[in-house]
């Protein structure tokens, strides 16, 4: 699919969250709790599921081949640590929830805050977290396609109306402004930079996500509430390190 406009892509996933949002929420208030909590788990375990399979990409011959025998999983556990190091000095999870306090008290008169937060911040990583989210950008700013945020937007869709099932409706809507700003920001980077990133760039940062989106699937579940926040500064450190190793 051909661009419209720079950009495009970008509002048509914030429209389908929207969208999907509004539809969950509408039809959440019919389900039991029981069964929001079952919704719940459904899509930890499914994230859990892409994010093995995402993170698996660590093996991946491009990018053995860039960094050498033994060195992608050593730039996986690199970028992981320096950017959650980052992601930690920078106060990321805290300002995500500061974010969603915000917006409760602007969207939600200020009611059932700490659903609303959940909804927010859990809906807002597992809409950044994944690769469609910086690779379709990217394309979308070269201006060579929509193809994979428009897929990105379907599956959002359904992922925005489980979610709204359980949190509400307007934690989930408002994650569209997180992802307005980042998938923002990397359109403006391909729009600027061009074709930057090499296929072994590309499979160190899906491999990132892949692990970003299995402390989101942790969260989901109940696990443990991994600050996956802070840790999103290893989706930019991973291609650096890739970068550093590759011409050394």
């Amino acid at each position: 699919m051909n661009n419209l406009f720079i950009g495009a892509g970008t509002l048509i996933n914030i429209f389908a969250i929207i969208a999907g949002a509004t539809m969950g929420g509408l039809l959440g208030n019919k389900f039991s709790s029981q069964v929001r909590e079952l919704i719940t788990d459904v899509l930890g375990l499914v994230t859990l599921l892409v994010g093995i399979m995402s993170a698996w990409v660590v093996g991946s011959s491009a990018l053995t081949a860039a960094v050498g025998e033994g060195f992608p999983i050593l730039v996986l556990l690199g970028a992981l640590l320096i950017g959650g190091v980052l992601g930690t000095w920078l106060k990321v999870t805290q300002r995500f929830d500061l974010v969603g306090i915000y917006l409760n008290s602007k969207f939600n008169s200020g009611g059932e805050s700490q659903k609303f937060i959940e909804g927010f911040v859990s809906a807002s990583l597992l809409f950044v977290v994944g690769p469609l989210a910086i690779m379709g950008s990217i394309s979308d700013g070269l201006g060579t396609g929509l193809d994979q945020l428009v897929l990105k937007s379907s599956l959002d869709f359904f992922a925005a109306a489980a979610f709204a099932a359980t949190f509400g409706a307007f934690g989930v809507a408002s994650s569209a402004l997180s992802v307005g700003l980042y998938q923002g920001a990397f359109t403006a980077l391909g729009f600027v930079a061009g074709a930057a990133l090499s296929v072994a760039q590309v499979d160190a940062l899906t491999a990132v996500g892949g692990v970003l989106l299995i402390g989101v699937g942790m969260r989901l579940l109940g696990v443990k509430q991994v600050k996956v926040a802070d840790l999103l500064p290893a989706l930019l450190v991973a291609p650096l390190l890739v970068s550093l190793l590759t011409r050394i």
